[in-house]
């Protein structure tokens, strides 16, 4: 769904910071409303500071570590609700059957986490990720929606639901950093095979602008499809809406200009 920008990522355990209190984790965990049904998917255990309140809240947690040292210090100390490998979350295969994410993810990863995420089949019912606060705004679309908002609105609500202090950490990061919800939608604004030419449509249109020779649709297409769904037109701006973009998309899958 996502192009990852970072091309000199640092590995997991360079770039991860460690939450270590367990009070804020419970707190964390009970604002997140994680059930004791639910199956929890962890994406570096680490020290194990999360997955030990998990286990306690949770049906089954599903955790990965890609540090060896990590992995086999965690290993004797976890409850036999979890379910801890050894190996790159990236490279892995994701549970088929329905799960949550919540995790501390690291900082550096960030771009490709949320891509394998949000490509899974099926997708997550909801997910609770530790990350910086500018990429958390980014896939909120704040202050303006952008290709990587615009690929996840379709499936996902999207919430910054708790701002973290930089001394709740060890070591203590050097950025902002939050908690960012994202709750499966019950039913998508498109449909999963549409993913791809929702993707072309929207770079497309954020690169060359949605009037002008190089548009997908004529200025007539535009604004008789807002018009039609009762939308307003285009601000001279430029901004646009995700409902306008959603709108365009469905009229460019009829009546666009292809190739």
């Amino acid at each position: 769904m996502f192009k990852n920008q970072n091309k000199h990522a640092l590995p997991y355990s360079v770039s991860q910071n460690f939450l270590t209190s367990r009070r804020l984790i419970e707190r964390l965990i009970i604002k997140a409303g994680i059930s004791a049904q639910d199956t929890v998917l962890e994406i570096g255990a680490g020290k194990g500071h999360i997955t030990k309140v998990l286990s306690d809240s949770c049906k089954t947690v599903i955790a990965y570590e890609i540090d060896r040292k990590l992995y086999e210090s965690l290993k004797p100390q976890i409850a036999a609700n979890v379910r801890l490998y050894y190996g790159d979350f990236l490279k892995c295969a994701l549970p088929k059957s329905p799960y949550k994410v919540f995790a501390n993810i690291p900082f550096s990863k960030t771009t490709e986490i949320l891509e394998k995420l949000t490509n899974a089949n099926p997708l997550p019912e909801a997910m609770w990720l530790v990350m910086e606060n500018g990429a958390a705004k980014r896939f909120c679309g704040v202050p303006r929606d952008n290709l990587h908002s615009l690929l996840l609105k379709p499936f996902f609500e999207t919430k910054i639901i708790y701002h973290f202090r930089r001394e709740d950490f060890h070591p203590a990061p050097n950025v902002d950093v939050v908690l960012l919800e994202l709750q499966r939608k019950g039913t998508p604004d498109i449909q999963p095979e549409q993913k791809a030419d929702f993707r072309a449509f929207l770079s497309h249109s954020l690169r060359y602008g949605l009037f002008g020779s190089r548009a997908l649709l004529t200025k007539k297409q535009i604004s008789m499809a807002l018009r039609m769904a009762k939308l307003p037109p285009i601000e001279r701006s430029g901004e646009t809406l995700y409902v306008q973009w959603l709108c365009l998309f469905r009229c460019w899958l009829i009546y666009g200009k292809r190739g």
